[in-house]
């Protein structure tokens, strides 16, 4: 056995006797060097293997400390694969990190992050973030930008609030965003869907509705669409950007999953809009955790003076302490380390699910199709079912063997006609059970008997 393996085992015995705690610092690479007779290149070889395992978390210029200590409520949780949640890997969070921004936003900003805000943001975030965007190929005024409650919040408002086309119809992709969805039905707004596809939309018939419709926006989410995984290409994303100026209708852009994009060359739909027509929204909830509840709003200057007075109705400020926290991760640059971080796990997990998808599409299947979509780089992708196939019966049977899944209904409006399809997301599937729980669905789709018409 090598010296390295010798170090893990000794540290992973030490967490799962709880030795080592949630939250307890490592002794230094030179205290473990000297502890274990071994050389530092031998001792940082370890802690890596552990971090990329989720069991120890690193903060710059500190050290490594226990992410969680392994018991048996982790080993039975592992048992599940779970195929519908979005959320980020609670593995990877950066406990620590923002633990310690909050402290420092704290006594940086004192009494000023515990009194009202401006309903913008805090003003040394939105210059940040104006800088921060450019990385996106966002590049805006600072008068532009709003920090928002999370990205549903500034759809909330979009939604409610009238637009200088003075239309009322709003267009969403099929399927779609099921908060959004939700959202839209529960209100009763008036809304309209186009059918989208792993090959994107239709664009003749995207200008026949932007032509005959009164369109007010169309939600999109160019890429890693959610549920779908697909994204537009360059050409179509400059398409739509193109028939918005020619039709006057404004574009809502839900880029949520930017901070994944591994392909430099693919830019938003933002960057191709020469009319001041497109709106951008990015989250930070899904790339660091769900509860911080920020995300950005680039909004075009015809929509700036409403929006502002909508959000002050609804919450005045956004949090200012996360807002501050925000700040000081992203400026110290440990929101990049973050990212690269999450962006190198969910990428081993995307790699494993596509050698998985294309070995099974090799073969054929009657019961289902893979979408050519799977080759893209994304955590999430979809089965195309048999029409006939009953997908709660799939699910149920799924259920008995501990694999998660949820029928793709919620994400259609009540009056679209839903394509049968199974979304599969594997986030917080750990990377060596993806392989097992993807066999084991095909299996299960496989052997359901149903009449084929």
């Amino acid at each position: 056995m090598y010296k390295f393996e010798q170090v893990i085992q000794n540290l992973e015995r030490n967490l799962e006797k709880h030795t080592l705690n949630d939250g307890d610092k490592l002794p230094s690479i030179r205290e473990l060097a000297i502890q274990y007779g071994v050389n530092k290149s031998t001792i940082i070889r370890a802690l890596h293997d552990l971090e990329e395992r989720h069991l120890i978390y690193s903060v710059a210029k500190s050290g490594y400390y226990v992410v969680r200590a392994r018991n048996q409520a982790d080993f039975k949780k592992q048992e599940i694969i779970d195929f519908v949640s979005a959320a980020p890997d609670p593995g990877v969070f950066p406990y620590l990190d923002f633990q310690h921004c909050i402290n420092k936003a704290i006594d940086t900003y004192k009494n000023d992050l515990f009194i009202y805000g401006t309903s913008q943001g805090l003003p040394s975030l939105l210059a940040l973030m104006q800088r921060h965007l450019a990385n996106y190929q966002v590049f805006t005024q600072l008068s532009n930008i709003f920090i928002v409650s999370g990205v549903q919040q500034a759809l909330s408002i979009l939604c409610t609030m009238p637009f200088p086309n003075q239309n009322r119809m709003i267009l969403i992709e099929q399927p779609c965003y099921h908060l959004l969805v939700e959202h839209l039905q529960t209100h009763q707004l008036p809304v309209m869907g186009i059918r989208r596809t792993e090959q994107g939309i239709d664009m003749d018939e995207l200008e026949r509705i932007f032509r005959t419709e009164d369109i007010k926006f169309f939600y999109t989410i160019p890429r890693f669409h959610n549920p779908l995984g697909s994204s537009y290409r360059t050409e179509e994303r400059k398409r739509i950007a193109a028939l918005a100026h020619k039709y006057d209708v404004y574009i809502v852009e839900d880029d949520y999953l930017a901070d994944l994009e591994h392909n430099p060359k693919s830019d938003p739909l933002y960057a191709y809009d020469q009319s001041g027509h497109v709106i951008y929204l990015k989250s930070y909830s899904k790339i660091i955790f769900p509860g911080l509840r920020i995300g950005v709003a680039v909004i075009p200057d015809a929509l700036i003076q409403t929006f502002n007075r909508y959000k002050r109705t609804q919450d005045i400020d956004s949090s200012m302490l996360s807002q501050g926290a925000l700040e000081i991760y992203l400026k110290s640059g440990m929101f990049e380390h973050h990212r690269e971080k999450i962006r190198t796990s969910y990428a081993r997990r995307s790699q494993l699910m596509q050698a998985v998808l294309r070995d099974i599409s090799l073969q054929q299947h009657e019961h289902f199709a893979i979408p050519s979509a799977s080759s893209h780089l994304t955590v999430h992708t979809h089965l195309e079912l048999h029409d006939r196939l009953p997908v709660q019966r799939l699910i149920s049977d799924a259920q008995k063997k501990s694999i998660h899944l949820e029928s793709i209904d919620k994400h259609y409006l009540a009056s679209f006609p839903a394509s049968n399809l199974l979304k599969i997301n594997v986030t917080n599937v750990p990377e060596d059970r993806i392989e097992l729980g993807l066999r084991q669905l095909i299996e299960i789709v496989s052997t359901i008997q149903f009449n084929k018409g």
